[in-house]
């Protein structure tokens, strides 16, 4: 029987980190035993390591960059791969994750550019945002008087597709998204799911929808929504659980009709 005051053992797990100093140099692993108790996670993991940079052979290195903010699941910034599967950092406690051999494993994602370590520029998200118009169009309506009405059931359905956080798992797990280092060749590489669930996010907002076939039309090039190959594991892999095939699927509709449309010169 253990005596009510008597000290916990320490619990440290084995941290395998994929380590790169600039987006140039050549990737390299390190690891690092921390120790972690109750409630850590990722994050916690990687304060650790930035305070005490000393790897389990003993050398000395530099701390290791990864990026962070909210650490309640809301900014998206913390993305990475864990134990070979995209999440957030931030939720990834760590008693839940450790694996057998008690290690786990943190890598940058694979579809863009490494900034330094588990950093990467997730620049080519937000400029596909640019370019749908993800936005709603409020410039000179302030005196207009008022708004359009939403119904109830349509903000239900829009406030689960506002919860994406600009992450970026769907795209690191979809098969087709691939690492593409030149912005010249954005406008015309695969957008993602993230991009045409936020289509279909404003194009249900009244005054949203004022630009809803300049968005279809942003979707309906090359790279657009008639080149999703429907694998599906970016629903599988969401942290919000939006229903990004619902959302692929409802542009899909929507930009049939759009280019029908435009066919006959509507």
């Amino acid at each position: 029987m253990v005596a009510p005051n008597a000290p916990v053992a320490q619990q440290t797990v084995l941290v395998r980190v994929k380590r790169q100093d600039t987006p140039q140099s050549a990737p390299r692993w390190e690891e690092f035993r921390v120790p972690y108790g109750e409630g850590a996670n990722v994050i916690s993991v990687l304060q650790w390591i930035a305070a005490n940079p000393v790897t389990v052979a003993g050398e000395r290195t530099t701390p290791v960059a990864w990026e962070s903010g909210c650490l309640e699941e809301v900014c998206g910034s913390c993305t990475m791969v864990i134990n070979g599967r995209v999440r957030q950092s931030c939720s990834a406690l760590i008693a839940n994750i450790i694996q057998a051999d008690g290690t786990i494993t943190l890598e940058p994602m694979s579809k863009f550019p490494v900034v330094r370590d588990l950093a990467v520029d997730r620049e080519r998200m937000f400029r596909n945002l640019a370019r749908v118009k993800a936005w709603v169009p409020i410039d000179g309506t302030w005196s207009l008087g008022r708004g359009p009405l939403e119904a109830p059931a349509n903000a239900d359905t829009r406030y689960v597709l506002s919860t994406c956080m600009t992450c970026g798992c769907c795209l690191e797990a979809c098969p087709q998204f691939g690492l593409e280092d030149d912005p010249a060749k954005w406008d015309t590489a695969l957008q993602g799911a993230q991009v045409w669930n936020q289509v279909r996010l404003f194009n249900m907002q009244a005054v949203g929808a004022t630009l809803s076939n300049q968005r279809l039309d942003a979707v309906m090039g090359e790279g657009g929504i008639a080149d999703c190959g429907n694998a599906q594991n970016c629903v599988k892999v969401c942290p919000k659980e939006i229903p990004l095939t619902e959302s692929i699927a409802e542009i899909g509709r929507q930009s049939t009709i759009r280019g029908v449309k435009r066919y006959l010169g509507g």
